[in-house]
């Protein structure tokens, strides 16, 4: 039996020290290196878009390799981040600019399960700012509001 690839940063690293070298992966814009983080058979879960969630390293390179070619400048922020265990916690930012001009900016929190030095799924809860002008009580309002009204 073959044996697995531990990831960049060997089978004895913490998971937290995993997930950041992941982040500074981004920051450098390191294709390879990314992916490297990942288990083969890495799980990403998304809750609030079900149909977004996969299976397999390549979905993963794909994901980064059109980020980082479609929005310059590319910068991820690391707001947060906590482990227990396996199991790590960050709200991330990231910020790039589209080939139009127009900046792009995605903030939220994501869950990783770190086993054997990569990160073997991963739950997303990270999605696009948008500044739709609507206070708190407005946006409670048209969430419960009928389609159409």
């Amino acid at each position: 039996m073959a044996q697995e690839d531990p990831g960049p940063m060997g089978s004895t690293a913490s998971a937290a020290d995993v997930v950041r070298s992941l982040h500074r992966a981004v920051g450098a814009h390191d294709l390879e290196g990314i992916v490297a983080h990942f288990a083969p058979d890495y799980a990403l879960e998304d809750p609030v878009r079900p149909d977004r969630s996969f299976r397999g390293r390549e979905q993963v390179r794909r994901n980064w390799s059109h980020l980082l070619a479609s929005m310059d400048g590319l910068a991820l922020e690391e707001r947060r981040l906590v482990a227990d265990g396996s199991t790590v916690w960050t709200e991330i930012a990231i910020r790039g600019r589209l080939a139009d001009g127009r900046e792009q900016a995605l903030r939220g929190v994501m869950i990783f399960r770190v086993a054997g030095g990569l990160i073997a799924a991963g739950t997303f809860y990270l999605a696009p700012v948008v500044r739709d002008g609507l206070d708190a009580d407005a946006a409670v309002l048209d969430l419960v509001s009928e389609p159409g009204r």
